[in-house]
């Protein structure tokens, strides 16, 4: 379903938090094409400031209140996880093209709602793997796929976050926990990258820093490491953490049988500092808002393009399924203390 009449996508962001915002900045004024139509966010203060910052007229205090009383042709879901089923099905029932944050849903129920809901709509539906847009991860996987490291045999995906959500995210029926709400990406740029699936997964974690965290819910942890092996044999590792005092870091490497690509990096921008007494320093990316705002512009820019031409998103729903059944298998994993089958998880 294209939207044929003349003008901008009209574009309704859903959630006024931090990546809320950044799709809303986006919409609002770097995206030709695009025009941000209203602001929802269940307290109704955070969404009139947003929209006050933002330039925009219309803020509401849910998707249903601002499908009722404002007009746009499209969704923009940044909430937290565990609301993402609920305003995905509704804005398909309602006609509204979808683009959704990771992860997709909390639990595969719910994805099995939202997929239902996207098929019988026809709207489009885009999953927020911004990674996929980042220049260093689209150069390191046309590298892969041109064959000049040979074939793709192990990867390493790491992603350490300085900060933690809120207080949903202690819970696990909402957040799934770590695997979940950091390395969703991580999970995703590991099939991405390979051209696999995920077929099975060894995962250990531990807590080391959140103790208070840990006394209240005792399934948290802070430290996470995952052993993958995809459904072509290939390897794969990846380890998470938060919150992580040094900073933002998202690297990957995958290696083949006649060379290696490497892709991101600590540092914050190109300025290296030498000096007898500090050594060789750079500064550390301290934020993922930093590291990924073109990313998130380019993901931002595709959206609005599957909508106006028809073409079909680089993400899309089953993207997202795929990463929250490694999650779910990552998670039992950890539970059981042995290898867990992603054919095994409902």
């Amino acid at each position: 379903m294209t939207i044929e009449r003349q003008g901008k996508v009209r574009v309704c962001v859903v959630g006024a938090g931090r990546v809320g915002m950044i799709h809303a900045t986006n919409f609002r004024s770097r995206v030709v094409g695009a025009e941000l139509a209203a602001v929802v966010d269940s307290s109704i203060e955070n969404a009139e400031r947003a929209a006050r910052d933002l330039g925009v007229a219309r803020a509401f205090s849910s998707l249903a209140e601002a499908l009722e009383c404002a007009e746009f042709d499209a969704v923009c879901i940044g909430t937290p996880t565990f609301a993402h089923a609920d305003d995905v099905v509704l804005a398909a029932n309602s006609g509204k093209h979808i683009l959704c944050e990771k992860p997709l849903a909390s639990t595969m129920d719910e994805c099995r709602r939202i997929s239902r809901a996207v098929e019988k709509s026809g709207v489009t539906f885009q999953m927020g793997f911004m990674r996929r847009f980042d220049p260093g991860f689209v150069r390191a996987k046309k590298i892969i796929d041109e064959g000049l490291i040979g074939d793709p045999v192990l990867v390493k995906s790491l992603t350490r976050g300085p900060g933690l959500p809120g207080k949903w995210y202690f819970d696990f029926d909402k957040s799934n926990g770590l695997l979940a709400e950091v390395n969703s990406h991580d999970f995703d740029t590991v099939r991405w990258m390979m051209g696999a699936e995920i077929d099975k997964i060894y995962a250990v974690a531990g807590c080391f820093k959140c103790h208070d965290v840990k006394k209240e819910c005792p399934e948290f942890y802070d430290y996470v490491t995952v052993s993958i092996v995809l459904d072509n044999s290939a390897l794969g590792i990846i380890d998470g953490a938060c919150p992580c005092d040094y900073g933002y870091d998202a690297r990957v490497e995958v290696v083949g049988t006649k060379g290696v690509v490497n892709v991101g990096s600590m540092r914050d921008g190109s300025v290296v500092v030498s000096s007898k007494s500090t050594g060789v320093t750079s500064p550390i990316s301290s934020s993922w808002k930093v590291l990924f705002k073109e990313a998130y512009l380019a993901e931002a820019k595709h959206f609005i393009e599957c909508i106006t031409t028809g073409c079909q998103p680089i993400a899309g729903i089953n993207d997202g399924i795929q990463a929250l059944k490694a999650v779910k298998a990552g998670n039992e994993s950890i539970i059981a203390g042995n290898p867990v089958y992603l054919s095994s998880v409902e």
